[in-house]
């Protein structure tokens, strides 16, 4: 006969064995659950991977491996997030918010300017740079439109000083703050005998700063009648190597202390003549040659004056010479 005390303990022992019977039949249904979702959720991407890889080989039975799954369901992923990422792109258009980019990417091409010309000066030579500026640059407004409406870029060029940030280089940047038409080759030191190089200083950095069918060299002493001179290379638009200008040649003067001295005489042999070359007043290449000119700047020979200089760089160039008699001095009017 049992005693009171162990018939309680009996009980106690059977509730808690309900009790965990419980808990494991409800942590068995928890993980059967858990189980039956994963395989769920596997069985679904499975499909789908058979189904894109069915779409993109047209085969109804493949091998693939576990790499090429991953990679699927990663571009899955991306697609969903690039999806999103459209979404809010529309929104915000609706908005009014357009990047940048795409803004200036649907904008009306620039149309390419015809000719940048080049005025190139000195220091001492403001009253001719002022004179050029009333007569046919034209200043502000005016120089704008030009640019704008006839395609024609007009800049002085003048180089540093060699005392660098004195009152020279201070006059020019302000005279170029005040009318914003002065192109300052910063490497370039102004000096007589270093002209050839600053007009090939000129073309080079021109041509990589404005996209122009010509580039024209021309002296702040000349007056340019600008519609006609945009007609003269209007007219050679067809041809992608032009070298024009008033085509001379000339005596090569082989004495010392003489004018048009010319240190290097006797390259060009016993006739002691020049080769065909442009007048320097003003000349005209087309992109090309200023490219040209660009690219080899560092071992191009510059002689003693500027004109030579350019003619001998286009001596073994496939160029069209073209002799422009307007050009020349004596078809000019005093």
């Amino acid at each position: 006969m049992q005693s009171k005390g162990s018939s309680t303990r009996f009980t106690g022992m059977g509730i808690r064995s309900r009790m965990s019977t419980l808990l494991l039949s409800m942590f068995a249904a928890f993980a059967s659950l858990y189980v039956a979702g994963r395989l769920w959720q596997d069985a679904e991407n499975r499909v789908y991977l058979a189904k894109e890889l069915d779409r993109i080989t047209g085969q109804e039975k493949f091998v693939m491996s576990v790499d090429d799954s991953w990679k699927i369901l990663e571009c899955r992923e991306r697609q969903k997030t690039l999806s999103g990422l459209e979404m809010e792109l529309a929104a915000a258009r609706q908005e009014g918010f357009v990047s940048k980019h795409l803004s200036e990417t649907n904008r009306t091409p620039k149309k390419r300017p015809l000719v940048v010309i080049g005025i190139l000066t000195g220091f001492a030579r403001k009253s001719n740079r002022d004179a050029i500026r009333k007569a046919w640059m034209g200043t502000g407004v005016t120089l704008k439109r030009m640019e704008e409406q006839k395609g024609v870029i007009i800049r002085f060029v003048i180089g540093r000083s060699s005392n660098r940030g004195d009152s020279l280089d201070r006059s020019i940047d302000s005279e170029n703050k005040q009318n914003n038409d002065i192109f300052i080759l910063e490497k370039h030191v102004e000096a007589p005998e270093e002209l050839p190089n600053k007009t090939k200083l000129f073309f080079a950095h021109a041509s990589e700063n404005w996209d122009a069918d010509y580039y024209a060299k021309i002296n702040d002493d000349v007056y340019v009648n600008i519609d006609a001179f945009r007609n003269t290379l209007a007219a050679h638009l067809d041809k992608p190597r032009v070298y024009i200008g008033c085509m001379k040649s000339g005596e090569v003067f082989s004495e010392e202390g003489q004018r048009w001295y010319e240190p290097d005489w006797w390259k060009f042999g016993d006739g002691k003549n020049y080769f065909r070359h442009a007048s320097g007043e003003m000349f005209v290449v087309s992109q090309a040659l200023a490219k040209f000119i660009s690219i080899n700047r560092s071992i191009l020979r510059a002689y003693a004056h500027d004109d030579v200089s350019v003619g001998s760089w286009f001596i073994g160039v496939d160029a069209k010479h073209i002799d422009e008699r307007k050009f020349c001095c004596s078809s000019w009017s005093s």
